[in-house]
């Protein structure tokens, strides 16, 4: 997607797991725990870890902790986690194709072709991130993220995204920006950075579990979508 030479009417962020994609396989859940094995030689679980909203850094700190591990021997090795973490992903991740939520595609498309910058907004580690946008043929419709590693919470991750898009001329401080996801971590965030909360119950989360965090609009899924909701 090219930049566009003015500001545009629009900017949306978006979240990847349950927005974007879903029932993308074990692929990422495994790449942590083996990440974790091969370079602390800790055995971890996910087990009783509620990874719904949850950043990919905290997720692998968790399973340190619950394996008995201090809080500053995770920190100490977080690094060379995610560098490794990263790297078992990018080599097993499997074609997603097949695995877009529905109305995605005509979404992005219809998106691009009127001229508004999307970028992403997620949990997932950088090349994690990527990667499953890659392997599910959307890379192409989205300009920049912020990812995981980032920043420590998902609302500084969206104000990152936010800055950005204003220091690179995308948008003017009064373009209607909205953020689209399926957690209440993704409404939060939203509202945090005084911005669109589009809610949508493609995940984990259910509607009346989204609903009561009051999102600006709370879709079944992205096919209900309409281009006016975002200007």
């Amino acid at each position: 997607m090219k930049t566009p030479a003015k500001p545009a009417p629009a900017f949306v962020l978006f979240d990847i797991d349950g927005t974007l994609t879903r029932r993308a396989g074990p692929h990422h859940r495994e790449a942590l725990v083996k990440a974790i094995r091969d370079v602390t030689g800790m055995d971890t679980s996910l087990d009783h870890i509620p990874l719904h909203g949850m950043l990919d850094p905290d997720i692998l700190r968790q399973m340190m902790v619950d394996a008995g591990a201090s809080a500053a021997f995770a920190k100490r090795m977080m690094a060379a986690i995610v560098e490794r973490a990263e790297s078992i992903y990018v080599d097993t991740c499997p074609s997603l194709v097949r695995k877009t939520c529905p109305g995605v595609r005509p979404l992005l498309r219809r998106l691009t072709a009127e001229g508004i910058p999307l970028a992403l907004v997620t949990g997932n580690l950088t090349r994690i991130g990527w990667k499953k946008v890659e392997r599910a043929g959307l890379k192409p419709h989205f300009l920049f993220g912020a990812f995981a590693e980032m920043a420590s919470t998902r609302t500084a991750l969206a104000r990152m995204a936010i800055r950005k898009a204003r220091a690179d001329g995308l948008i003017e401080r009064r373009t209607p920006i909205s953020l689209i996801g399926d957690s209440p971590n993704d409404v939060i965030a939203a509202r945090a950075n005084g911005i669109r909360a589009i809610a949508v119950h493609t995940g984990i989360s259910t509607a009346e579990e989204l609903a009561a965090h009051a999102p600006d609009i709370l879709l079944e899924d992205l096919r209900a979508l309409r281009l006016h909701m975002l200007l």
